[in-house]
């Protein structure tokens, strides 16, 4: 299954209920959304500085993870944003793909 990194920042009122349910009810919360898309949570952080949490997880296809990432989007109090993970093997893939490609301006 693809790994995905989700990161993201916590607003207005999802401050307030990060502050009045906690770390490990948001954790749950997270991994019932995940589970229900078909996926699993892998690990769960949250941080200081501009970005509050960072989760890994694993998930069926980027279908999935767009329709969670839409649906705890349209809550208005969280802001996640998604980056796909690549195994070292992927790359090694990719790497042995070669394309002709004409940069811009050449």
């Amino acid at each position: 299954m693809p790994k995905y990194l989700i990161s993201g920042s916590y607003i207005g009122d999802g401050i307030k209920g990060l502050l009045k349910d906690g770390g490990s009810k948001r954790k749950e919360a997270v991994e019932q959304l995940i589970q229900s898309l078909g996926g699993t949570v892998e690990s769960m952080h949250f941080a200081f500085g501009k970005e509050d949490f960072f989760i890994i997880i694993d998930a069926p296809d980027n279908v999935k993870v767009a329709a969670g990432a839409l649906i705890a989007s349209s809550t208005g109090v969280v802001s996640p944003k998604i980056t796909v993970l690549l195994t070292a093997e992927e790359l090694d893939q990719v790497s042995n793909i070669s394309v002709e490609y004409r940069p811009p301006g050449q």
